[in-house]
């Protein structure tokens, strides 16, 4: 590997007689295999010759910490604003651990370090187990709720009390606006709210805590149509799908995906989820795995969208052992996440200066059911194209058919009134 990357003879001999040639080659090897360009291969080579002389390992197996890792990239970085290479100290530490890390994880040679319990971890794992046993909700579901948990727990930690039996309802209260006054609006305020009430709820029955609390949980006020799934407007989805034209790589692969959110209306964690096995080409239909649902949903491949992924499957998507459709176009190569795709859409939106309430890929899901309400379908047909269980969760939609209702208000009853 070290053949293809150095040419000149001193160099490529400074860099064989470096400790661990075969490791830092193997390094190399993998990183090549994850589409990583040339002049970054030469960088990391170069990187990994000096931490190899710098933490002064062996061939042995013994695994390496952290605090020697950070002790030799302090020296290393001192080094190199001595001899003028560097302006602070900041970057080559950063970038001698984060190498390091990456080599010595890669080789199984990186001590193990047991995370520090976060607060409320006792408690939070059983509440988790008893959604996911008893209540038999979803992992998404379970995500959240565990998220706002812990940041309850963090915030009474704060206030230097780390027990669920020192927890108060002022406490609750003062955590809920704490989190007005971090910028959540009413509606993620309400949901905290919510997800609270339920924890108390079952630390009562366990008798973790005072009872009552739960009782006494109240979010803030959401007023009538606050929270309704409003997406933007379609001839803006139009325009933002059609940013996407071109022969850019990113423009290629975000087209597909902001396709898969704005026609299908899936959520980004079905859009990252979504596999090459699930594209079924001989029969134009894609297979949707409904993560709240716990079940897989088929729909058809329409021919606009069908041409999109086959045209970035052929052209940009890296070659990978990955079967995620979706994956990054940069080293190292990975699947896309669901935050990420947050980032994708939402970026773009801004960029294009669409107005709307919600960013990212739900504000296109909403966008989506809009456009199905003002098409005349039915709820049902509305709830079986987003993957709905039941017909409440989609009725919302109506709401927002502003058109419509406003045919309503000016229908003349013909004189019967």
């Amino acid at each position: 590997m070290l053949d293809q990357l150095f040419h000149y003879p001193r160099v490529l001999e400074r860099h064989r007689k470096a400790p661990l040639l075969v490791e830092r080659e193997q390094f190399l090897q993998h990183c090549a295999t994850q589409g990583m360009a040339r002049t970054t291969l030469t960088s990391l080579a170069t990187e990994l010759s000096v931490i190899a002389r710098r933490l002064e390992i062996s061939g042995a197996d013994e695994p390496v910490g952290h605090q020697q890792i950070d002790i030799a990239a302090k020296r290393w970085a001192r080094y190199q604003c001595r001899r003028g290479r560097s302006r602070g100290l900041r970057w080559p530490r950063e970038r001698f651990v984060q190498v390091a890390r990456d080599w010595l994880g890669f080789l199984h040679r990186l001590q193990v370090c047991e995370p520090e319990p976060s607060a409320g971890a006792e408690w939070i794992e059983q509440f988790a187990a008893y959604m996911r046993e008893e209540r038999g909700l979803s992992a998404a579901t379970i995500h959240d709720s565990r998220w706002h948990t812990e940041k309850f727990f963090q915030w009474l930690a704060a206030q230097n009390r780390t027990l669920v039996a020192e927890a108060t309802i002022t406490d609750v209260d003062a955590f809920l606006e704490s989190l007005g006054q971090r910028g959540w609006c009413r509606v993620s305020v309400v949901k905290a709210a919510r997800t609270l009430r339920a924890f108390f709820r079952y630390a009562e029955q366990r008798g973790w805590c005072t009872a009552g609390i739960a009782a006494g949980i109240v979010g803030p006020r959401i007023f009538r149509d606050e929270g309704l799934p409003v997406g933007p407007q379609w001839s803006d989805v139009e325009r933002l799908i059609s940013s996407t034209e071109g022969d850019i790589p990113h423009d290629i692969r975000d087209r597909a995906i902001l396709q898969l959110f704005s026609i299908y209306g899936f959520r980004s964690g079905e859009v990252a989820g979504l596999r090459l096995e699930d594209l079924n080409w001989s029969q134009d239909r894609i297979l949707v795995n409904r993560r709240k649902q716990r079940r897989r949903q088929e729909y058809p491949l329409l021919p606009v969208v069908g041409e999109s992924i086959l045209r970035y499957l052929e052209q940009v998507r890296p070659s990978s052992a990955y079967r995620e459709v979706f994956l990054t176009l940069k080293a190292p190569i990975q699947p896309i996440s669901a935050g990420a795709m947050y980032h994708l859409v939402s970026e773009r939106m801004r960029a294009l200066e669409i107005r709307s309430a919600r960013q990212g890929p739900h504000a296109l899901r909403h966008a989506c059911a809009g456009r199905l309400v003002a098409q005349g379908l039915s709820l049902k047909q509305i709830g079986d194209h987003l993957g709905h269980r039941s017909a409440f969760a989609t009725r919302t939609y109506a709401k927002v058919d502003l058109a419509g209702l406003r045919e309503v208000a000016d229908f003349s009853l013909g004189g019967l009134l």
